[in-house]
């Protein structure tokens, strides 16, 4: 078994609904299964000694949920915090047990629904995002969304910063 964290019932990029978000003005787009909810941008608590991608921790309801920016997970500069910020929480399973994570974005788009015929496979050319990242590309009207294998953009040393963080944020 692979020590990857994967999304939650993985499968290749293909048919179905899928929430789009804007994060440094891109469009990227992640299987809505894998969306728990989504919540506006609120004050997170630090945890030491993390990578930098990894914001704080929240309170959710009693849990304590660790947050990613994915803008630094990416190498890019910080998500710029604005009126329409967001943190979308979503389920990883990861190699011992499921991890809840959130993660911020500049904008939560839309649900839409894309058929195989809207997606084509990740380009074997260069971008600002790794291309193991990528699941597909996405055909929207007019543009392209970038699908992200949200299971791949956490690694697996990031999959332990994200559970000892939750665990020192349940701590305090």
């Amino acid at each position: 078994m692979s020590s990857e964290p994967r999304l939650l019932d993985n499968a290749t990029a293909g048919a179905g609904q899928y929430l789009t978000f804007t994060l440094a003005q891109e469009l990227f787009a992640v299987e809505i299964r894998a969306v728990r909810e989504i919540i506006g941008y609120g004050r997170l608590t630090a945890v030491p000694m993390m990578p930098p991608s990894i914001l704080g921790v929240i309170n959710l309801r009693g849990a304590v949920v660790p947050v990613v920016d994915l803008g630094q997970r990416f190498g890019a500069q910080a998500t710029a915090i604005g009126p329409r910020t967001c943190i979308v929480i979503l389920e990883i399973a990861g190699p011992s047990h499921t991890q809840v994570i959130g993660i911020v974005v500049d904008a939560v788009n839309e649900v839409r629904e894309l058929g195989a015929e809207h997606i084509e496979p990740t380009p074997a050319f260069g971008g600002s995002i790794r291309a193991d990242f990528i699941r597909g590309m996405g055909k929207l009207d007019d543009r392209l969304v970038v699908m992200l294998d949200i299971g791949r953009v956490i690694s697996a040393e990031e999959y332990v910063a994200l559970s000892q963080a939750q665990q020192q944020g349940a701590a305090n």
